[in-house]
């Protein structure tokens, strides 16, 4: 089994990718194996609402990383998505992500059928619902399930680093790494039955 995680932060080693490998290491410990995509130093352009994609199974555009990275998405049995809050939503990458990979989906149905996705985010003050939000409304809208923790799945901080010292916060990405793993392995039983 694999976790494909994507950090939609501009911030290379930030706050997000923190939280992000908070999840993956309770993952890891179940053995399940993880890998991680950043766009940090990156742009992921919009969606040109073109309809190429269907019956591509991608997006037919090259000027960016979306393709290798919708490709790997594919093939993971869940998928991690964490974003710091820009303008309380997501950051404008992971937003063209999103969009991208939504337009392929629906041209493409069932690409992500029963997957298992988890959002997380990082906040300064305020907007982190509405930022994971948007995550989990692409997980619903493409027939994946949704990982829960036992609070939000967000941590607060400003600068690098400084949701470390959200203890609260990194607890619920430890408790949100446990409930992906056990998800992940009960659907993976319910198949070989």
């Amino acid at each position: 089994m694999k976790v494909i995680g994507i950090n939609g932060s501009a911030r290379k080693d930030g706050n997000t990718e923190i939280l992000m490998n908070r999840v993956f290491e309770e993952l890891n410990k179940s053995g399940i194996e993880t890998e991680l995509f950043s766009f940090a130093g990156q742009i992921i352009e919009p969606c040109k609402a073109c309809w190429a994609c269907g019956g591509q199974k991608n997006c037919v555009h090259r000027k960016d990383r979306f393709r290798e990275v919708f490709d790997k998405l594919k093939e993971g049995d869940g998928i991690l998505l964490g974003s710091p809050v820009y303008s309380a939503n997501v950051s404008a990458n992971m937003q063209a992500f999103l969009e991208r990979a939504a337009v392929v989906c629906d041209m493409n149905p069932g690409m992500l059928t029963h997957k298992v996705g988890a959002a997380v985010a990082a906040a300064r003050r305020g907007g982190a619902l509405q930022t994971i939000d948007t995550m989990n409304h692409f997980f619903l809208n493409h027939e994946m399930y949704v990982v829960g923790s036992t609070y939000w799945n967000m941590a607060y901080g400003q600068m690098s680093g400084d949701v470390e010292k959200d203890q609260e916060g990194l607890e619920n990405m430890k408790n949100l790494g446990q409930n992906m793993a056990v998800l992940l392995r009960t659907l993976s039983n319910q198949k070989l039955d």
